[in-house]
């Protein structure tokens, strides 16, 4: 008697979890057919062959999904607002106001230049941010 779909992926993923490394790398290439890509974790690589298993118990995205996301990946990649050079960006953090200048090429901020909003919110908070959604100019 056939195994219910579910009991499958069950049983793939206690033995997903169950093999070391190497165990995983071999089973990353039958399922792939191809070498497993540099530098990824056990963890990851259990996480993605576990969904595999899922996909072929249940199967995929649906055509809809599919079509979704083709369309999404046609929308411009960037959904920034463009700040004018010369604009200021003032942010309260902590009681403290931070105040950004935008030049045409990068920010001043305390005086310096940084490439980036995201090294300059680094530098206010102490932690990895998102400098334009700290400084609120995502759409």
């Amino acid at each position: 008697m056939p195994r219910a779909p579910q009991e499958e992926v069950s049983r793939e993923i206690a033995t997903l979890l169950a093999l070391d490394r190497p165990g995983c790398i071999d089973r990353w290439q039958s399922v792939f057919d191809r070498p497993l890509p540099k530098h990824l974790s056990l963890a990851f690589i259990r996480q993605v062959l576990a969904h595999q298993a899922q996909v072929a118990a249940f199967g995929g995205l649906s055509a809809k999904t599919r079509r979704a996301l083709a369309s999404a990946l046609k929308e411009p990649a960037s959904t920034r607002r463009r700040v004018a050079a010369g604009a200021r960006l003032v942010r309260e953090w902590n009681g403290r106001t931070h105040e950004v200048e935008v030049l045409a090429e990068g920010f001043r901020f305390r005086g310096q230049r940084f490439r980036s909003l995201s090294a300059i919110a680094r530098e206010i908070t102490g932690a990895r941010w998102s400098g334009p959604r700290f400084f609120g100019v995502e759409r």
